[in-house]
């Protein structure tokens, strides 16, 4: 795969995110009229509003994101290294327009990608809303209007692994697992990621965990295209 691609022209992302507020009772009486509306088909009679809105973080009208963490091979022919930066903390607008400049001064070409598992599907369209509500103008790479679909530069280790079949879904931390990739779930799983935000209040246990997910999607890409993985002296966070 990556014989058609530079890897440097690639930036590997993988995102966070939580329920925006923390209760359920801390949305307006509107909000959980339309929470219950939104999850009605998931919770069926299983689940109260109250109780499943600890899933809250996956839908963009009703979570955050915390932390955005990026990879990028600054070499890749001769001494490969692979260098991670994360952004994150409370203030998501602040995060967002940081993800944005590195978007604009470093990655805006025609030939840049963007690379995440399951990114399609939620990662680029979770940063996407959460901009448009934030009030922030969106980044060419994230905006899709009017393009066709060679036109968009984005890259899905989801999608490379399904070959079409798209009735088909693998976790990145099974993907990991059966292609022999070291698993970047050694310490919390996506579930407890509110819990250790709201609860624990221990945001940097939650950046380290993005930044391992981040690194596993560039060694998938790697994997699929049969080109060794990175050693842990090739990567550097920054």
């Amino acid at each position: 795969m990556l014989d058609k691609l530079k890897p440097e022209h690639i930036l590997f992302l993988d995102i966070e995110t939580v329920p925006e507020f923390e209760n359920f009772s801390d949305l307006s009486n509107e909000m959980q009229e339309f929470f219950a509306k939104k999850t009605q088909y998931q919770r069926k009679n299983e689940f109260s509003p109250e109780e499943f809105y600890e899933r809250a973080g996956i839908w963009a009208e009703f979570g955050k994101i915390i932390c955005i963490s990026v990879g990028f091979f600054s070499s890749f022919k001769k001494d490969r290294t692979f260098r991670i930066k994360s952004f994150f903390g409370d203030d998501e607008r602040k995060l967002l327009l940081d993800f944005k400049d590195l978007l604009e001064d470093h990655f805006s070409k025609p030939s840049h990608l963007l690379c995440a598992h399951n990114g399609k599907e939620f990662d680029f369209p979770f940063i996407a809303r959460r901009m448009i509500i934030n009030r922030i103008k969106l980044p060419a790479k994230l905006n899709l209007f009017g393009k066709k679909p060679w036109e968009i530069a984005h890259i899905d280790t989801l999608d490379l692994w399904k070959f079409g079949d798209y009735k088909h879904y693998t976790s990145l931390s099974l993907l990991t697992s059966i292609l022999g990739i070291p698993s970047p779930k050694d310490d919390i799983n996506g579930s407890q990621v509110a819990t250790v935000y709201y609860k624990e209040k221990n945001l940097k246990r939650i950046v380290t965990y993005c930044e391992k997910d981040t690194l596993a999607v560039a060694q998938l890409l790697l994997r699929f295209s049969n080109i060794e993985l990175l050693q842990k002296k090739e990567v550097i966070v920054i």
